[in-house]
């Protein structure tokens, strides 16, 4: 029994694009969660970002040696959180918005490159009221890659 069962959380299993999308804003090519493996809600997440050579940033960022630019690493992160959030206070298609806050303590230990599966772990660390607080881990095969602890406010749209 995981301490998740022993709990008594449910872990909720994986979503596919069409939840995440419905949870997030974001579309292409900002979209940077691919997958959801398995969640806890309230508690953890497991995402993947597939990461392609056909991304728009590697045109620039370099040529000759494509590397995935960090500040997209923590926005892969933000993006999982905010999918964490989002379905475990069951707002998907509500049209709030999980809006990033402030990152702290961010660490880049490794670069991630083209044809990599890159996973996504991100537990909820504060959930008080519609702000919450979360640290995140990238990694590739175990190997980590990037970590960050992320602040993020749950709040309506702008008025139009």
């Amino acid at each position: 029994m995981t301490a998740e069962q022993d709990q008594g959380v449910a872990n909720l299993g994986g979503l596919d694009i069409r939840r995440i999308m419905a949870a997030l804003p974001h579309r292409y090519p900002l979209l940077l969660v691919d997958r959801v493996v398995s969640m806890v809600p309230r508690t953890s997440i497991h995402a993947i970002k597939a990461v392609s050579m056909n991304e728009p940033f590697f045109q620039g960022h370099f040529p000759g040696r494509p590397i995935m630019p960090g500040v997209l690493i923590v926005e892969a992160l933000a993006q999982t959180a905010a999918v964490l959030a989002i379905e475990s206070m069951d707002l998907a298609g509500s049209g709030k918005l999980v809006y990033f806050m402030g990152i702290e303590n961010a660490k880049f230990r490794a670069p991630v490159e083209p044809g990599c599966l890159l996973d996504l772990h991100v537990e909820f660390t504060q959930l008080r009221g519609a702000v919450c607080k979360f640290s995140g881990k990238a990694s590739i095969e175990g190997k980590l890659c990037a970590e960050a602890h992320c602040i993020a406010m749950i709040a309506d749209p702008p008025k139009e």
